[in-house]
């Protein structure tokens, strides 16, 4: 039974190749990229061979410990990617509990990141060879910490199963990716600092981890290279206790999910309570106004998009402070409107099959276009104009202000024209509504490429009086530029606006049901 699970897991693998050309270029890639991390990291442990006994103790440990935490995290950030052996599906055969878990175990090792893993923790032996008795305790060891790495995984999956059979997490888990992607040179910074300022950080934090389920394995080796075999049995006893306890989790947690599997929950909101329906004025632009507000702060694929908004101006702040500068706060505000702006791009295809709605009930374009540009700009006005507020504070640049809101909300309101005809022209590969936001559809990021490039210089062309004027103001000092800028961007924004509501409706009235039949073909 075990090597039939194995066999179904590279049959499936195999089948997914011969479907899908991008998925089995992405999985190539990803192969490489893996391959490459593998041959750094043998390197380095065949290095480490050679160098003091404390030193690989603390490389090896702490590595070691972020493997381990590295797949107990991830699947919780990732808990919309598909499974193959996924209990849901085996649930209908008359499969044993214990031949299930094995097959499960050793599929997770057939895949790119278990393999890599496998082989990584092997390969700590290496750093041992000159002691080839460590370095055999070591294999085990490192057999050991691998196969913890894939049950810790497994257990948080099934025992968050009921979770994540839910929508709401599906999606906070999502958005969580993506904050400490954009706040990774601040996190890497403030943590090398930290470390720079004291030579034994390092070393007293792998002895903390070396007591703890996520390092105890792996600084077995070492205490026997370091003469204490009684501290080596210690670590050793813990080790086995932690993969115990999570192979019993596992166990019930897959149990669980066997016999009562996940359900999707719905909720029922309260007689009255219409959200933005009840706020925004009962006419069609109004309604669809309402409607995207409520995707604007409650879909992921929207939220994401919200992020930048404080994310944005701490990351500039950040790093404006490393370099004493008073430039950096101040380019926070435009990128901001920027990206809300050029985010409206993909608007209709986000509505996917929905936008039946808008065809059946023969929605005027004009509304449509009106409705979408609204939503944004209520909300995003408002956020440019603090954030322009905020980096003038910090750059202490107060006399700029006006020029940098006119320049700011130039752009946002151009952004928003030109999204307003592309939107409606043309329809692109995006996550499904309720999927994982951060799942690529195949073909998706190819067809986006060439439209929003075309987009930015477009919104940049569009954008030249502003910026001109604004550019002069700072480089003469003159402040009637700079107010001068603020007129013409906000003038010339809301101008722009217009003439793309009117030529985005124009272009929706005309081929609306062409649109939809995209969209259902996308989907």
């Amino acid at each position: 039974m075990v090597a039939t699970l194995v066999r179904l897991r590279l049959l499936v693998l195999r089948n997914s190749f011969r479907r899908s050309t991008s998925q089995l270029v992405a999985v190539i890639l990803g192969g490489v990229y893996a391959l490459i991390a593998l041959v750094v990291v043998l390197g380095g442990l065949v290095l480490l061979g050679f160098a003091p006994v404390e030193l690989v103790r603390t490389v090896v440990v702490i590595g070691g410990s972020a493997a381990v935490l590295g797949w107990a995290v991830f699947p919780l950030l990732l808990s919309g990617i598909e499974q193959t052996l996924d209990p849901a599906k085996l649930a209908v055969y008359p499969i044993p509990l214990r031949p299930l878990m094995l097959g499960m175990l050793l599929s997770a090792v057939v895949g790119v990141a278990g393999a890599a893993t496998t082989l990584a923790s092997l390969a700590t032996s290496l750093s041992w060879l000159r002691l080839p008795g460590v370095a055999v305790v070591a294999l085990v060891t490192g057999a050991l910490g691998a196969a913890t790495c894939v049950v810790v995984s497994r257990a948080i999956t099934s025992v968050s199963s009921g979770l994540s059979g839910g929508r709401r997490f599906r999606e906070a888990s999502g958005l969580l990716i993506l904050i400490p992607l954009i706040l990774a040179g601040p996190i890497v910074i403030g943590i090398t600092r930290g470390l720079r300022s004291s030579s034994d950080a390092l070393p007293a934090i792998a002895d903390g981890l070396s007591w703890s389920p996520l390092g105890a394995v792996w600084a077995v080796p070492s205490q026997l290279a370091l003469g204490d075999p009684l501290g080596a049995l210690a670590r050793f006893l813990i080790a086995v206790a932690t993969f115990v306890v999570l192979w019993l989790v596992w166990r019930w947690g897959l149990a669980r999910s066997l016999t009562t599997p996940a359900r999707a929950s719905s909720r029922v909101r309260a007689q009255g309570k219409l959200g933005w329906f009840g706020i925004l004025p009962g006419t069609q632009s109004g309604a669809i106004a309402a409607r995207c507000l409520t995707y604007w702060f409650r879909d992921p694929r929207y939220l994401r998009q919200l992020l930048v908004i404080p994310l944005m101006p701490v990351l500039f702040w950040f790093y404006s402070s490393l370099n004493h500068s008073s430039v950096l706060p101040l380019i926070g505000a435009p990128v901001v409107a920027f990206s809300l702006g050029i985010g409206m791009i993909a608007d209709v295809s986000y509505d996917s099959t929905a936008f039946a709605l808008h065809v059946a009930k023969a929605v005027p374009g004009r509304a449509d276009r009106w409705g979408r540009a609204a939503a944004l700009l209520s909300f995003a006005v408002p956020a440019i104009v603090l954030i322009a507020l905020f980096g003038a504070a910090v750059g202490d640049a107060w006399h700029i202000l006006p020029g940098l809101i006119g320049l700011s909300l130039g752009i946002l309101l151009t952004g928003s024209a030109v999204c307003a005809v592309t939107s409606a022209r043309l329809v692109f590969p995006v996550p499904e509504p309720g999927d994982n936001p951060f799942r690529s559809r195949p073909g998706a990021n190819i067809s986006l490429l060439g439209p929003t490039f075309a987009a930015w210089g477009v919104i940049a062309a569009l954008c030249l009086p502003e910026i001109i004027l604004f550019v002069v103001g700072l480089v003469t000092g003159d402040a009637l530029w700079l107010w001068a800028a603020l007129v013409v961007g906000v003038a010339l924004g809301g101008v722009l606006v217009g003439v793309g509501v009117r030529i985005g409706g124009n272009i929706l009235d005309a081929r609306a049901p062409e649109l939809l039949l995209q969209l259902r073909k996308d989907g």
